[in-house]
C-alpha cells in the first residue's frame, strides 16, 4: 500500500512537501490516544532478544531515526509509534535559522537516495529546549540531540556557539551529539581536523557538566565519510583521549561519480549531501576501521546505507551497537521498522551469538591480526 502511496501521491511532490505532509500525519496520529496505541502494536512489535544497552540506557532494540528527520523535536512520540528504538533530534543550532533556499532536497530513486541542502533549518536550541522540557513522553524512548554551528557565526568562534547549545539542551538529552560533519554549513567540515576537534569537544563536555551536575550526558560525535583512513584514525584516537561515549558513522557524503548512480544525472548534480543505498560500503569502511581502532572502548552508531534487516545486522557484526536510518524510511514507509526488527531477530536467532552484545565487532575481530 505504501508504494502504491509512494508512487502515486509522494514521488508526484516536491520532496520537502511530501516530507512535511507525512510529518504531519505522523504527528496527528501520536496526538490521538487510539490510534496510536493501535499504531504502536501494529507497527512497533517487540522482540526481548533485541534488546540492547547503550549509554547506560536499555533499549527495546538497537535501531534508532537518525537526526536529520525530527529537526525540532516536534514528533519523539509519533517516531518511537513507529517503532523507532532511539529517536535523535536535530540538528539544532544556537540561534534559529531558516536554512539554505529551496527546493533543497531532492530524491534519486531509482538510486533509493537523497540528496540535501537544508542547511540546519531548526527553530534555535532556546525553543527546542523549551519543547523537550514541556514534552510529556507517551512511549518511553531514549532521545539524542545533534548540535551543530549556526551558519553566520564565523569558524573562530565555533566552540561557543555549541556551547551555548549544550547549555541549553544537555539536561534534556539522553545522550549529545557533536555534528562536524555536514556539508551544507560552510566551513563546518574543517572542524573535524583533530586541532579544531579538540578544543570543539572538550568545550562542549565541559559545558554539559556544567548544565547536568550530577548526570554525565554521553557525549558523541558524527564524523563524514569523506574523511581519508588516517582523519577517520586521528578522530578514533582523539575520541579515546577525550573520553567520549561514542563516534557516529557517517553523515552523507559529498561523493558522486565513484558511487556508480543510476538516477538522474541532473538531479545526482545538485549541490549537498548524499544519503540513502550508495552510501552502505563507505559508511561501512568507515565503520569497521574505526572499531577496529576502538573496540568495545567506546559506542559506535552505524548509519548510512542502512536500508533493510541485512544491512543493519552488518552494521553490528562490524562494530556498531546502535544502528540508524533516514533515508529508506522515505522509500519503505512506516512499515519499515517492523521488517528491520523482525528481520534482526530473525538474524540473531540464525547465528552463533547469544545476544546482539555477542555480535557487535564479530567479523571485525575475525578480519584483524
Amino acid at each position: 500500500m505504501y508504494a502504491l502511496l509512494f508512487r502515486m501521491l509522494f514521488r508526484r511532490m516536491d520532496a520537502e512537501k511530501a516530507h512535511h505532509l507525512a510529518f504531519g500525519w505522523i504527528r496527528a496520529a501520536a496526538r490521538t490516544p487510539g490510534l496510536r496505541a493501535l499504531a504502536a502494536r501494529v507497527l512497533a512489535p517487540r522482540y526481548l532478544a533485541l534488546r540492547t544497552t547503550a549509554f547506560g540506557r536499555t533499549m527495546p532494540g538497537p535501531f534508532g531515526l537518525a537526526a536529520g528527520f525530527d529537526k525540532n523535536a516536534v514528533a519523539v512520540d509519533g517516531m518511537a509509534m513507529l517503532g523507532f528504538d532511539h529517536v535523535e533530534i536535530g540538528t539544532v543550532t544556537a540561534q534559529p535559522q531558516p536554512g539554505n533556499p529551496q527546493p533543497r532536497l531532492f530524491r534519486l530513486v531509482p538510486d533509493r537516495a537523497l540528496i540535501n541542502r537544508m542547511g540546519f533549518n531548526n527553530d534555535g536550541s532556546a525553543a527546542v529546549a523549551a519543547r523537550l522540557a514541556a514534552r510529556r513522553a507517551v512511549f518511553p524512548v531514549t532521545v539524542g540531540v545533534n548540535i551543530g554551528k549556526t551558519k553566520v557565526v564565523p569558524e573562530g568562534e565555533a566552540v561557543q556557539d555549541y556551547v551555548t547549545s549544550a547549555e541549553r539542551l544537555a539536561r534534556h538529552a539522553d545522550y549529545l551529539v557533536v555534528n562536524v560533519s555536514s556539508p551544507n554549513t560552510p566551513g563546518l567540515r574543517n572542524l573535524q581536523a583533530t586541532e579544531a576537534l579538540r578544543p570543539l569537544l572538550a568545550g562542549v563536555r565541559e559545558a554539559a557538566d556544567r548544565a547536568v551536575p550530577g548526570r554525565r550526558v554521553p557525549l558523541l560525535v558524527k564524523i563524514a565519510p569523506d574523511l581519508a583512513d588516517e582523519d577517520v584514525d586521528a578522530v578514533a584516537d582523539l575520541a579515546l583521549e577525550l573520553g567520549l561515549d561514542g563516534v557516529i558513522a557517517t553523515n552523507t557524503t559529498v561523493a558522486r561519480e565513484s558511487l556508480g548512480l543510476t538516477g538522474d544525472p541532473a538531479i545526482a548534480a545538485e549541490t549537498g549531501g548524499l544519503s540513502g543505498a550508495p552510501l552502505k560500503d563507505r559508511s561501512l569502511e568507515v565503520l569497521r576501521r574505526l572499531y577496529a581502532r576502538v573496540g568495545d572502548r567506546i559506542t559506535l552508531v552505524g548509519v548510512g546505507g542502512v536500508a533493510d534487516a541485512e544491512d543493519a545486522w552488518q552494521r553490528i557484526l562490524a562494530g556498531a551497537t546502535l544502528v540508524q536510518g533516514y533515508s529508506a524510511f522515505i522509500y519503505r514507509g512506516p512499515f519499515w521498522m517492523r521488517a528491520v526488527h523482525k528481520g534482526l531477530a530473525a538474524r540473531l536467532a540464525a547465528s552463533p551469538y547469544a545476544t546482539l552484545a555477542d555480535a557487535v565487532g564479530a567479523d571485525t575481530r575475525k578480519a584483524t591480526p
